[in-house]
């Protein structure tokens, strides 16, 4: 697990690390969870899961429009992060698998 306090160290992190899942509050002292998401989708596609305290349906649509994966309200349970985790993860796995090279000749 690698762990970030700013928006200007998710992006680092994000860039030098290649994590398989970012969890992104929308409250950073440095910068917005929602602009952070619409930069990493320039060039990422890391599962972005967002946990706020935010609970407006308009936050919530604005975040999933600008690329997030999923979006969490504070307060949670763990068991429901971690399902929604497993789903995130799964769902990059079949997108890495499809646009994998080796399967996108199998049509040939």
């Amino acid at each position: 697990m690698i762990e970030g306090s700013t928006a200007q160290e998710a992006l680092l992190l994000v860039s030098s690390r290649n994590p398989e899942l970012l969890l992104l509050d929308l409250g950073l002292p440095d910068g917005d969870g929602i602009e952070i998401t619409h930069r990493l989708r320039e060039w990422s596609h890391v599962p972005i899961i967002i946990l706020s305290a935010r609970q407006l349906e308009l936050d919530k649509v604005a975040a999933l429009d600008a690329g997030a994966d999923d979006y969490l309200s504070k307060p949670f349970g763990v068991d429901e992060l971690l399902a929604r985790m497993r789903v995130a993860l799964r769902h990059a796995q079949t997108i890495t698998t499809v646009e994998s090279p080796e399967f996108s000749n199998l049509d040939h």
